[in-house]
């Protein structure tokens, strides 16, 4: 069961989010909260495995919760909500360590399947914005002096870029010809040698460096 705190200052929103979350025989809201602040709280007290964070709440904004709850131990991935698709605070929350974000006006289908995807460890960025986003963030991201990008080896170069794609690991396998569970095991090396949190992160960090997508 993949437990879920849904945390928005707009009692309505909440309430669809519980609906449709709690519709899933594999997914249970274990909590609710109203602002920024109660969310940190209510997280750290119900531990739960995913939180859905609005962007915009009173008291403690979403990214500065996002931020307190990544640095503590074994942290909760992070959904991030916003209702403007131009919304800065979308660049700031991946920056404080959110796994994915959403447009609250999404398909409720895309928000299953990011709760999902965040529980497996893996991210998920909203199809309206990800070329726009991905874009954006890498021209207002310094880059770094170093270049662990020359640790990778040439087969994880190629996921690396699959990757940028928007694929997933069973696609990825299809395009190179290889084994899923051999796609997975590359994924998990690039991380660590990047330094990378999650899926997301790697795809800005494709984007950054100039492995564009084919």
């Amino acid at each position: 069961m993949i437990r879920v705190l849904v945390a928005d200052d707009q009692e309505p929103v909440r309430q669809a989010l519980r609906l449709t979350l709690d519709g899933e025989p594999d997914i249970e809201v274990v909590d609710e909260a109203a602002n920024g602040e109660e969310a940190v709280h209510k997280a750290l007290w119900r531990r739960p495995d995913v939180v859905v964070m609005d962007l915009r709440m009173p008291y403690l904004d979403g990214i500065a919760a996002i931020r307190l709850l990544t640095d503590t131990p074994s942290p909760p991935a992070i959904l991030a909500l916003t209702t403007f698709d131009l919304d800065e605070y979308l660049f700031g929350a991946l920056q404080a360590g959110a796994a994915g974000f959403l447009l609250k006006d999404s398909d409720p289908e895309l928000l299953l399947d990011a709760v999902r995807a965040l529980h497996r460890g893996h991210g998920l960025i909203d199809p309206q914005l990800t070329r726009r986003l991905i874009g954006r963030f890498a021209v207002l991201s310094p880059r770094p002096a170093t270049r662990p990008l020359d640790r990778l080896t040439p087969r994880e170069h190629q996921v690396l870029r699959e990757l940028a794609r928007g694929l997933s690991n069973a696609e990825i396998a299809t395009a190179l010809t290889i084994e899923e569970g051999t796609v997975k095991t590359h994924v998990a090396r690039i991380l660590g040698k990047l330094g990378l949190r999650t899926r997301v992160h790697a795809v800005i960090y494709a984007y950054e460096h100039g492995l564009t997508p084919r």
